[in-house]
Protein backbone atom coordinates (compact mmCIF):
# COMPACT_ATOMS: atom_id res chain seq x y z
CA UNK A 1 0.00 0.00 0.00
CA UNK A 2 1.34 3.44 -0.98
CA UNK A 3 2.05 5.61 2.05
CA UNK A 4 0.52 9.03 2.47
CA UNK A 5 2.81 11.87 3.49
CA UNK A 6 1.81 13.26 6.86
CA UNK A 7 1.15 16.83 7.87
CA UNK A 8 3.03 18.34 10.82
CA UNK A 9 0.59 20.50 12.78
CA UNK A 10 0.79 21.68 16.39
CA UNK A 11 3.76 19.43 17.12
CA UNK A 12 2.14 16.24 15.80
CA UNK A 13 2.58 14.27 12.57
CA UNK A 14 -0.98 13.55 11.47
CA UNK A 15 -2.76 11.83 8.63
CA UNK A 16 -4.57 14.38 6.50
CA UNK A 17 -8.32 14.12 5.96
CA UNK A 18 -7.77 15.29 2.37
CA UNK A 19 -9.62 13.60 -0.45
CA UNK A 20 -7.31 14.95 -3.17
CA UNK A 21 -3.90 13.28 -3.46
CA UNK A 22 -0.89 14.01 -5.66
CA UNK A 23 1.35 11.05 -6.53
CA UNK A 24 5.06 11.21 -5.67
CA UNK A 25 6.91 9.24 -8.33
CA UNK A 26 10.43 7.91 -8.76
CA UNK A 27 11.67 9.89 -11.80
CA UNK A 28 13.74 6.96 -13.03
CA UNK A 29 10.90 4.40 -13.03
CA UNK A 30 7.57 6.29 -12.65
CA UNK A 31 6.84 4.07 -9.65
CA UNK A 32 4.54 5.83 -7.17
CA UNK A 33 6.45 5.89 -3.88
CA UNK A 34 4.04 8.06 -1.86
CA UNK A 35 1.01 10.32 -2.08
CA UNK A 36 0.96 13.99 -1.12
CA UNK A 37 -2.30 15.16 0.45
CA UNK A 38 -3.81 18.51 -0.45
CA UNK A 39 -4.50 19.74 3.07
CA UNK A 40 -8.10 20.62 3.86
CA UNK A 41 -9.18 24.14 4.72
CA UNK A 42 -9.62 23.08 8.35
CA UNK A 43 -6.07 21.72 8.43
CA UNK A 44 -4.67 24.93 6.93
CA UNK A 45 -6.53 26.98 9.53
CA UNK A 46 -5.24 24.72 12.30
CA UNK A 47 -1.64 25.14 11.11
CA UNK A 48 -1.88 28.93 11.11
CA UNK A 49 -3.64 29.03 14.48
CA UNK A 50 -1.01 26.77 16.02
CA UNK A 51 1.82 28.89 14.63
CA UNK A 52 0.09 32.06 15.83
CA UNK A 53 -0.35 30.69 19.35
CA UNK A 54 3.20 29.36 19.53
CA UNK A 55 4.62 32.75 18.53
CA UNK A 56 3.39 34.31 21.76
CA UNK A 57 5.71 32.17 23.83
CA UNK A 58 8.50 31.43 21.33
CA UNK A 59 9.27 35.12 20.81
CA UNK A 60 10.01 35.37 24.56
CA UNK A 61 12.55 32.54 24.52
CA UNK A 62 16.02 34.06 25.02
CA UNK A 63 18.08 34.35 21.87
CA UNK A 64 20.88 32.08 23.18
CA UNK A 65 18.33 29.31 23.80
CA UNK A 66 17.05 29.65 20.25
CA UNK A 67 20.66 29.43 19.04
CA UNK A 68 21.22 26.26 21.07
CA UNK A 69 18.19 24.66 19.38
CA UNK A 70 19.90 25.31 16.04
CA UNK A 71 23.15 23.81 17.35
CA UNK A 72 21.32 20.64 18.30
CA UNK A 73 19.52 20.60 14.97
CA UNK A 74 22.66 20.94 12.86
CA UNK A 75 24.26 18.13 14.86
CA UNK A 76 21.29 15.86 14.07
CA UNK A 77 21.36 16.85 10.39
CA UNK A 78 25.02 15.91 10.20
CA UNK A 79 24.34 12.62 11.98
CA UNK A 80 21.59 11.78 9.48
CA UNK A 81 23.31 13.33 6.46
CA UNK A 82 23.52 10.18 4.33
CA UNK A 83 20.02 9.07 5.32
CA UNK A 84 18.60 12.40 4.19
CA UNK A 85 20.59 12.20 0.95
CA UNK A 86 19.17 8.74 0.26
CA UNK A 87 15.57 9.93 0.73
CA UNK A 88 16.30 12.95 -1.44
CA UNK A 89 17.90 10.92 -4.22
CA UNK A 90 15.05 8.41 -4.32
CA UNK A 91 12.33 11.03 -4.71
CA UNK A 92 14.18 13.60 -6.84
CA UNK A 93 16.39 11.41 -9.03
CA UNK A 94 19.60 13.21 -8.08
CA UNK A 95 22.81 11.24 -7.86
CA UNK A 96 23.79 10.33 -4.33
CA UNK A 97 26.76 12.71 -4.30
CA UNK A 98 24.63 15.57 -5.60
CA UNK A 99 21.96 14.77 -3.01
CA UNK A 100 24.59 14.90 -0.27
CA UNK A 101 25.64 18.31 -1.55
CA UNK A 102 22.01 19.48 -1.41
CA UNK A 103 21.77 18.47 2.25
CA UNK A 104 25.15 19.92 3.17
CA UNK A 105 24.45 23.36 1.71
CA UNK A 106 21.34 23.42 3.90
CA UNK A 107 23.32 22.42 6.99
CA UNK A 108 25.60 25.39 6.39
CA UNK A 109 22.61 27.73 6.74
CA UNK A 110 21.55 26.05 10.00
CA UNK A 111 25.09 26.65 11.30
CA UNK A 112 24.62 30.32 10.45
CA UNK A 113 21.28 30.31 12.29
CA UNK A 114 23.16 29.14 15.38
CA UNK A 115 25.02 32.46 15.18
CA UNK A 116 21.77 34.40 15.60
CA UNK A 117 22.60 36.24 18.87
CA UNK A 118 25.17 38.45 17.14
CA UNK A 119 22.92 38.84 14.09
CA UNK A 120 20.02 40.07 16.24
CA UNK A 121 22.02 42.81 17.91
CA UNK A 122 20.67 46.32 17.55
CA UNK A 123 22.50 49.67 17.64
CA UNK A 124 22.90 52.44 20.19
CA UNK A 125 24.14 55.97 20.47
CA UNK A 126 24.59 57.95 23.69
CA UNK A 127 23.74 61.65 24.01
CA UNK A 128 22.04 62.11 20.63
CA UNK A 129 20.69 65.22 22.32
CA UNK A 130 21.27 66.61 25.82
CA UNK A 131 20.69 63.68 28.19
CA UNK A 132 18.96 61.63 25.49
CA UNK A 133 20.06 58.18 24.25
CA UNK A 134 18.78 56.25 21.24
CA UNK A 135 18.97 52.50 20.76
CA UNK A 136 17.30 49.88 18.60
CA UNK A 137 16.09 46.30 19.06
CA UNK A 138 15.54 43.66 16.39
CA UNK A 139 12.29 41.80 17.03
CA UNK A 140 10.50 38.94 15.21
CA UNK A 141 7.56 39.42 12.84
CA UNK A 142 5.20 36.57 13.72
CA UNK A 143 3.98 33.73 11.50
CA UNK A 144 6.20 33.27 8.42
CA UNK A 145 5.69 30.96 5.43
CA UNK A 146 8.03 29.16 3.02
CA UNK A 147 6.96 27.72 -0.35
CA UNK A 148 9.78 25.61 -1.75
CA UNK A 149 10.54 23.97 -5.14
CA UNK A 150 11.31 20.43 -6.22
CA UNK A 151 14.92 20.90 -7.27
CA UNK A 152 16.47 21.41 -3.81
CA UNK A 153 14.16 19.66 -1.32
CA UNK A 154 16.66 19.93 1.55
CA UNK A 155 18.70 23.05 0.90
CA UNK A 156 15.93 25.55 0.19
CA UNK A 157 13.66 24.65 3.14
CA UNK A 158 16.80 24.98 5.27
CA UNK A 159 17.40 28.41 3.72
CA UNK A 160 14.13 29.47 5.29
CA UNK A 161 12.73 28.02 8.48
CA UNK A 162 15.89 27.76 10.66
CA UNK A 163 16.73 31.45 10.22
CA UNK A 164 13.11 32.58 10.61
CA UNK A 165 12.65 30.50 13.78
CA UNK A 166 16.02 31.53 15.20
CA UNK A 167 14.85 35.14 14.87
CA UNK A 168 11.89 34.31 17.13
CA UNK A 169 9.21 33.69 14.50
CA UNK A 170 7.09 30.62 13.94
CA UNK A 171 7.01 29.01 10.50
CA UNK A 172 4.73 27.14 8.09
CA UNK A 173 6.52 25.17 5.37
CA UNK A 174 4.67 24.21 2.18
CA UNK A 175 7.20 22.08 0.28
CA UNK A 176 6.95 20.92 -3.31
CA UNK A 177 4.26 18.30 -3.76
CA UNK A 178 6.67 16.45 -6.10
CA UNK A 179 9.17 15.50 -3.39
CA UNK A 180 7.81 16.08 0.13
CA UNK A 181 9.56 13.19 1.85
CA UNK A 182 12.84 15.02 2.43
CA UNK A 183 11.21 18.12 4.00
CA UNK A 184 9.09 15.86 6.20
CA UNK A 185 12.21 14.16 7.50
CA UNK A 186 13.78 17.58 8.11
CA UNK A 187 10.78 18.42 10.29
CA UNK A 188 11.07 15.13 12.20
CA UNK A 189 14.68 15.89 13.04
CA UNK A 190 13.79 19.44 14.04
CA UNK A 191 11.23 18.09 16.49
CA UNK A 192 13.83 15.60 17.76
CA UNK A 193 16.21 18.51 18.37
CA UNK A 194 13.73 19.86 20.92
CA UNK A 195 11.72 22.39 18.91
CA UNK A 196 8.64 23.45 20.93
CA UNK A 197 5.18 22.49 19.75
CA UNK A 198 3.82 24.76 17.03
CA UNK A 199 7.06 26.53 16.17
CA UNK A 200 7.24 24.67 12.83
CA UNK A 201 4.28 23.39 10.80
CA UNK A 202 4.46 21.44 7.51
CA UNK A 203 1.45 21.43 5.20
CA UNK A 204 1.09 19.97 1.72
CA UNK A 205 -0.85 20.70 -1.43
CA UNK A 206 -0.99 22.92 -4.49
CA UNK A 207 -2.32 26.32 -5.49
CA UNK A 208 -5.36 26.22 -3.20
CA UNK A 209 -3.18 25.71 -0.14
CA UNK A 210 -0.72 28.40 -1.28
CA UNK A 211 -3.58 30.85 -1.81
CA UNK A 212 -4.82 30.16 1.70
CA UNK A 213 -1.44 31.18 3.10
CA UNK A 214 -1.20 34.22 0.82
CA UNK A 215 -4.57 35.50 1.99
CA UNK A 216 -4.44 34.61 5.68
CA UNK A 217 -4.29 37.82 7.72
CA UNK A 218 -2.09 36.24 10.40
CA UNK A 219 0.74 35.38 7.98
CA UNK A 220 3.31 38.18 8.05
CA UNK A 221 5.97 37.09 5.55
CA UNK A 222 6.24 34.76 2.55
CA UNK A 223 9.42 33.29 1.08
CA UNK A 224 9.12 31.53 -2.30
CA UNK A 225 11.40 29.87 -4.85
CA UNK A 226 10.09 28.83 -8.27
CA UNK A 227 9.27 29.92 -11.81
CA UNK A 228 8.81 33.53 -12.95
CA UNK A 229 5.02 33.48 -13.47
CA UNK A 230 4.40 31.92 -10.07
CA UNK A 231 6.95 34.20 -8.38
CA UNK A 232 5.21 37.24 -9.82
CA UNK A 233 1.85 35.92 -8.64
CA UNK A 234 3.18 35.20 -5.15
CA UNK A 235 4.80 38.63 -4.93
CA UNK A 236 1.79 40.59 -6.16
CA UNK A 237 -0.77 38.67 -4.13
CA UNK A 238 1.32 38.68 -0.98
CA UNK A 239 2.17 42.37 -1.13
CA UNK A 240 -1.42 43.26 -2.02
CA UNK A 241 -2.29 41.56 1.26
CA UNK A 242 0.35 43.70 3.03
CA UNK A 243 2.77 40.83 3.60
CA UNK A 244 6.52 40.97 3.33
CA UNK A 245 7.54 38.84 0.31
CA UNK A 246 10.76 37.52 -1.20
CA UNK A 247 10.18 35.57 -4.41
CA UNK A 248 13.10 33.93 -6.20
CA UNK A 249 12.39 33.19 -9.86
CA UNK A 250 14.00 32.15 -13.15
CA UNK A 251 17.47 32.48 -14.58
CA UNK A 252 19.56 32.41 -17.74
CA UNK A 253 23.08 32.29 -16.40
CA UNK A 254 25.97 33.20 -18.70
CA UNK A 255 29.59 32.17 -18.48
CA UNK A 256 31.99 34.43 -20.37
CA UNK A 257 35.20 32.75 -21.54
CA UNK A 258 38.16 34.95 -22.36
CA UNK A 259 40.77 33.66 -24.85
CA UNK A 260 43.50 33.65 -22.16
CA UNK A 261 41.64 31.16 -19.95
CA UNK A 262 42.83 27.58 -19.54
CA UNK A 263 40.85 25.59 -22.08
CA UNK A 264 40.57 22.30 -20.21
CA UNK A 265 39.60 24.04 -16.99
CA UNK A 266 36.89 25.94 -18.83
CA UNK A 267 35.52 22.83 -20.52
CA UNK A 268 35.44 20.83 -17.28
CA UNK A 269 33.61 23.64 -15.51
CA UNK A 270 31.11 24.19 -18.31
CA UNK A 271 30.23 20.50 -18.47
CA UNK A 272 29.55 20.22 -14.74
CA UNK A 273 27.77 23.55 -14.42
CA UNK A 274 25.47 23.03 -17.40
CA UNK A 275 24.30 19.42 -17.05
CA UNK A 276 24.85 18.70 -13.35
CA UNK A 277 21.54 17.84 -11.62
CA UNK A 278 20.13 17.45 -15.16
CA UNK A 279 20.35 21.23 -15.52
CA UNK A 280 17.62 21.67 -12.90
CA UNK A 281 19.43 24.35 -10.93
CA UNK A 282 18.52 28.01 -10.90
CA UNK A 283 22.26 28.74 -10.92
CA UNK A 284 23.14 26.33 -13.75
CA UNK A 285 25.23 27.77 -16.58
CA UNK A 286 23.01 27.62 -19.66
CA UNK A 287 24.87 30.06 -21.96
CA UNK A 288 28.60 30.05 -22.75
CA UNK A 289 29.82 33.25 -24.40
CA UNK A 290 33.23 32.76 -26.00
CA UNK A 291 35.30 35.89 -26.63
CA UNK A 292 37.66 35.67 -29.62
CA UNK A 293 38.37 32.61 -31.75
CA UNK A 294 36.27 29.85 -30.29
CA UNK A 295 35.45 27.07 -32.75
CA UNK A 296 38.16 24.71 -31.50
CA UNK A 297 37.00 25.27 -27.90
CA UNK A 298 33.39 24.58 -28.79
CA UNK A 299 34.33 21.44 -30.74
CA UNK A 300 36.29 20.12 -27.76
CA UNK A 301 33.40 21.02 -25.45
CA UNK A 302 31.06 18.98 -27.66
CA UNK A 303 33.35 15.95 -27.40
CA UNK A 304 33.41 16.13 -23.59
CA UNK A 305 29.67 16.70 -23.24
CA UNK A 306 28.94 13.70 -25.44
CA UNK A 307 30.84 11.50 -22.98
CA UNK A 308 28.56 12.42 -20.08
CA UNK A 309 25.97 9.78 -19.22
CA UNK A 310 22.97 10.08 -16.91
CA UNK A 311 21.80 7.26 -14.70
CA UNK A 312 20.02 6.24 -11.51
CA UNK A 313 21.13 7.48 -8.10
CA UNK A 314 22.61 4.12 -7.10
CA UNK A 315 24.94 4.14 -10.13
CA UNK A 316 28.22 5.65 -8.94
CA UNK A 317 29.22 6.30 -12.55
CA UNK A 318 26.11 8.35 -13.37
CA UNK A 319 26.90 12.02 -13.98
CA UNK A 320 23.34 13.13 -13.24
CA UNK A 321 19.87 11.70 -12.88
CA UNK A 322 16.53 12.00 -14.69
CA UNK A 323 14.41 15.11 -14.90
CA UNK A 324 11.79 15.38 -12.19
CA UNK A 325 8.73 14.45 -14.27
CA UNK A 326 7.59 13.35 -17.75
CA UNK A 327 6.18 16.85 -18.23
CA UNK A 328 9.55 18.41 -17.45
CA UNK A 329 11.24 16.04 -19.89
CA UNK A 330 8.75 16.82 -22.65
CA UNK A 331 9.25 20.55 -22.18
CA UNK A 332 13.03 20.18 -22.59
CA UNK A 333 12.58 17.95 -25.66
CA UNK A 334 10.25 20.54 -27.18
CA UNK A 335 12.76 23.31 -26.52
CA UNK A 336 15.53 21.31 -28.20
CA UNK A 337 13.31 20.84 -31.24
CA UNK A 338 12.55 24.55 -31.27
CA UNK A 339 16.26 25.37 -31.18
CA UNK A 340 16.86 23.22 -34.24
CA UNK A 341 13.91 24.76 -36.07
CA UNK A 342 15.13 28.29 -35.33
CA UNK A 343 18.52 27.61 -36.90
CA UNK A 344 20.89 26.86 -34.05
CA UNK A 345 23.50 24.15 -34.72
CA UNK A 346 22.83 21.16 -32.48
CA UNK A 347 26.32 19.68 -31.94
CA UNK A 348 25.24 17.24 -29.22
CA UNK A 349 21.64 16.03 -29.12
CA UNK A 350 20.28 14.40 -25.96
CA UNK A 351 16.74 13.96 -27.23
CA UNK A 352 16.83 10.18 -27.61
CA UNK A 353 18.78 9.39 -24.46
CA UNK A 354 18.15 6.01 -22.83
CA UNK A 355 19.46 4.30 -19.72
CA UNK A 356 19.66 0.52 -19.75
CA UNK A 357 17.15 -1.10 -17.45
CA UNK A 358 15.14 2.09 -16.94
CA UNK A 359 13.06 2.61 -20.07
CA UNK A 360 10.49 4.79 -18.30
CA UNK A 361 12.91 7.29 -16.81
CA UNK A 362 12.72 10.99 -17.61
CA UNK A 363 16.05 10.92 -19.40
CA UNK A 364 17.50 13.74 -21.48
CA UNK A 365 21.13 13.55 -22.54
CA UNK A 366 23.59 16.44 -22.62
CA UNK A 367 22.73 18.85 -25.43
CA UNK A 368 24.91 21.57 -26.96
CA UNK A 369 23.81 24.26 -29.39
CA UNK A 370 26.22 26.52 -31.27
CA UNK A 371 25.63 29.78 -33.15
CA UNK A 372 22.79 30.71 -30.84
CA UNK A 373 21.40 34.24 -31.15
CA UNK A 374 19.53 36.39 -28.64
CA UNK A 375 16.33 36.12 -30.68
CA UNK A 376 16.07 32.33 -30.36
CA UNK A 377 13.66 30.72 -27.89
CA UNK A 378 16.39 28.52 -26.44
CA UNK A 379 18.22 31.70 -25.44
CA UNK A 380 15.28 33.75 -24.24
CA UNK A 381 13.61 31.06 -22.11
CA UNK A 382 14.87 29.14 -19.13
CA UNK A 383 15.02 25.53 -20.34
CA UNK A 384 15.76 23.93 -16.94
CA UNK A 385 17.38 20.90 -18.49
CA UNK A 386 20.86 19.67 -19.53
CA UNK A 387 21.10 22.08 -22.47
CA UNK A 388 23.97 24.51 -23.08
CA UNK A 389 23.89 27.34 -25.66
CA UNK A 390 27.19 28.58 -27.14
CA UNK A 391 27.66 32.08 -28.53
CA UNK A 392 30.76 33.81 -29.92
CA UNK A 393 31.73 37.49 -29.83
CA UNK A 394 34.86 39.51 -30.56
CA UNK A 395 35.21 41.58 -27.39
CA UNK A 396 34.43 41.59 -23.69
CA UNK A 397 32.22 44.64 -24.23
CA UNK A 398 30.07 42.62 -26.63
CA UNK A 399 29.82 39.82 -24.07
CA UNK A 400 28.75 42.30 -21.41
CA UNK A 401 26.08 43.69 -23.72
CA UNK A 402 24.61 40.21 -24.17
CA UNK A 403 24.57 39.45 -20.45
CA UNK A 404 23.25 42.85 -19.40
CA UNK A 405 20.44 42.90 -21.96
CA UNK A 406 19.07 39.59 -20.68
CA UNK A 407 15.92 39.76 -18.53
CA UNK A 408 17.48 37.63 -15.80
CA UNK A 409 20.27 38.46 -13.36
CA UNK A 410 20.71 35.48 -11.09
CA UNK A 411 24.30 34.33 -11.64
CA UNK A 412 27.18 34.69 -14.06
CA UNK A 413 30.86 33.84 -14.31
CA UNK A 414 33.97 34.82 -16.21
CA UNK A 415 36.99 32.64 -16.92
CA UNK A 416 40.22 34.53 -17.43
CA UNK A 417 43.79 34.94 -16.19
CA UNK A 418 43.57 38.70 -16.73
CA UNK A 419 42.79 40.63 -13.54
CA UNK A 420 41.79 43.76 -15.44
CA UNK A 421 39.23 41.83 -17.50
CA UNK A 422 37.82 40.19 -14.38
CA UNK A 423 37.64 43.55 -12.57
CA UNK A 424 35.85 45.17 -15.52
CA UNK A 425 33.39 42.28 -15.72
CA UNK A 426 32.52 42.14 -12.02
CA UNK A 427 32.03 45.92 -11.96
CA UNK A 428 29.95 46.34 -15.11
CA UNK A 429 27.86 43.17 -15.24
CA UNK A 430 24.23 43.62 -14.14
CA UNK A 431 23.88 40.33 -12.29
CA UNK A 432 23.58 39.71 -8.58
CA UNK A 433 26.07 36.85 -8.15
CA UNK A 434 29.37 36.81 -10.04
CA UNK A 435 31.99 34.10 -10.22
CA UNK A 436 35.58 34.64 -11.32
CA UNK A 437 36.98 31.31 -12.49
CA UNK A 438 34.11 29.72 -10.53
CA UNK A 439 31.14 28.55 -12.64
CA UNK A 440 28.32 28.54 -10.06
CA UNK A 441 28.93 31.36 -7.56
CA UNK A 442 26.42 30.45 -4.85
CA UNK A 443 27.61 32.37 -1.76
CA UNK A 444 28.10 30.75 1.62
CA UNK A 445 25.36 31.64 4.11
CA UNK A 446 27.17 34.44 5.95
CA UNK A 447 26.61 36.35 2.70
CA UNK A 448 23.20 36.52 0.98
CA UNK A 449 21.82 34.91 -2.19
CA UNK A 450 21.34 38.00 -4.35
CA UNK A 451 19.63 37.51 -7.72
CA UNK A 452 18.68 40.64 -9.71
CA UNK A 453 16.12 41.68 -12.33
CA UNK A 454 13.49 39.03 -13.19
CA UNK A 455 15.35 36.50 -11.07
CA UNK A 456 14.01 38.06 -7.88
CA UNK A 457 10.95 39.97 -6.72
CA UNK A 458 11.26 41.71 -3.39
CA UNK A 459 13.76 43.77 -1.44
CA UNK A 460 15.61 41.50 1.00
CA UNK A 461 17.25 38.27 -0.17
CA UNK A 462 17.76 34.79 1.27
CA UNK A 463 20.05 33.86 4.16
CA UNK A 464 22.91 36.00 5.45
CA UNK A 465 22.25 39.39 7.03
CA UNK A 466 19.47 40.19 4.55
CA UNK A 467 17.43 37.20 5.73
CA UNK A 468 17.68 38.38 9.34
CA UNK A 469 16.28 41.74 8.24
CA UNK A 470 13.56 40.01 6.20
CA UNK A 471 12.38 37.94 9.18
CA UNK A 472 12.47 40.80 11.70
CA UNK A 473 11.40 44.34 12.52
CA UNK A 474 13.54 47.09 14.02
CA UNK A 475 12.22 48.99 17.04
CA UNK A 476 14.00 52.25 17.86
CA UNK A 477 13.80 53.77 21.35
CA UNK A 478 14.71 57.34 22.22
CA UNK A 479 14.96 57.82 26.00
CA UNK A 480 15.67 60.51 28.59
CA UNK A 481 16.13 59.80 32.28
CA UNK A 482 16.51 63.23 33.90
CA UNK A 483 17.93 63.53 37.41
CA UNK A 484 15.31 66.18 38.20
CA UNK A 485 12.15 67.54 36.64
CA UNK A 486 12.69 69.56 33.45
CA UNK A 487 10.50 72.59 32.89
CA UNK A 488 11.54 74.38 29.74
CA UNK A 489 7.98 74.89 28.65
CA UNK A 490 6.33 73.28 25.61
CA UNK A 491 8.62 72.29 22.74
CA UNK A 492 6.77 73.37 19.59
CA UNK A 493 9.35 71.96 17.14
CA UNK A 494 10.52 68.43 16.29
CA UNK A 495 14.08 69.22 17.43
CA UNK A 496 15.26 67.27 20.45
CA UNK A 497 16.20 69.51 23.35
Amino acid sequence: MTKTVKLFIDGEFVESKATQMIPVTNPATQEVIAETPCATNEEMVAAVESAKAAFKTWREVPVPERARLMMRYQALLKEHHDELATILAEESGKTFEDAKGDVWRGIEVVEQAANVPSLMMGESAENVARGIDTYSYIQPLGVCVGITPFNFPAMIPLWMFPLAIACGNTFILKPSEQNPLTPTRLAELFAAAGAPKGVLQVVHGGKEQVDHLLNDKDVKAISFVGSVPVAQYIYRTGTDNLKRVQAFAGAKNHSVIMPDANKQTVINNLVGASVGAAGQRCMAISVAVFVGKSQEWIDDLAVELAKVKPGVWTDKNAAYGPLVSPEAKQRVIDMIAKGKAEGADCLVDGTNCTVEGYPNGNWVGPTLFNNVTKEMSIYQQEIFGPVLCAMSVDTLDEALEIVNSNQYGNGTSIFTTNGAAARKYQHEVEVGQVGINIPIPVPLPFFSFTGWKNSFFGDLHAYGKQAIRFYSETKTITARWPESEIDNGPNMTIKLQ
